[in-house]
């Protein structure tokens, strides 16, 4: 499947924010963001003019869809899936987002990115309810288990990645069993427990056109 494999850290400064895809590095000094707070390439650093509803729109929903290393089309699927479960659209997108196995692995600190998650699920370190499963994408349920397979345990990225969890910094709708290296989703999450600074309305308003 086709993948972005080019610099993330260009895709930070393009939305000119931080979307934590290289780890510790993005909040180290070593952040390009740190030293280049303007868009990549030749006309970055010039005058921007204000932007149209449509452009602020666009960037709110290439945000999002960079932050989860989505490609445009697995964005849309999800949300027409969103479209079509009862409730608030912006709402049940993030949802379907947020339970992404390698979000999943990524919120429980098995890895420091969700791109990292992403690799790690696909070589296949990790089990769900005790079945392997190499699927980023796959979608967890309240009650599922995730766990790290008992050969990868000593994987040294797992454990750095481990070692920087905060005791109660963990998102409440998750919970982590440190000592046997597993996760267990509780429930599905609500906005007000999705620690993301975007607006999804935007997208709704833009896919609704």
């Amino acid at each position: 499947m086709a993948r972005y494999i080019g610099p993330v850290c260009k895709l930070c400064r393009r939305e000119e924010q931080k979307l934590f895809l290289k780890g510790s590095k993005c909040t180290s000094p070593k952040c390009p963001l740190e030293k280049k707070s303007y868009p990549p390439g030749q006309h970055g650093t010039r005058r921007r003019f204000k932007q149209s509803e449509y452009g602020i729109q666009l960037r709110e929903k290439q945000k999002v869809r960079r932050m989860y290393g989505l490609l445009e089309t697995q964005f849309r699927n999800y949300f027409e899936k969103a479209e079509r479960q009862k409730g608030i659209t912006s709402e049940n997108l993030l949802q379907l987002l947020e339970r992404r196995l390698d979000n999943i692995v990524y919120r429980l600190g098995f890895a420091p990115s969700r791109r990292t998650a992403r690799q790690l699920v696909s070589h296949r370190h990790f089990l769900v309810n005790d079945k392997r499963v190499n699927i980023p994408s796959y979608i967890l349920m309240p009650g599922d288990v995730v766990r790290v397979k008992d050969k990868s345990k000593k994987l040294e990225l797992i454990h750095n990645s481990m070692k920087k969890i905060r005791e109660g910094k963990l998102l409440s709708w998750l919970d982590l069993d440190k000592a046997g290296m597993q996760g267990t989703l509780l429930s599905n999450p609500s906005r007000a427990d999705i620690p993301l600074e975007v607006n999804e309305s935007l997208i709704v308003e833009l896919y609704s056109k």
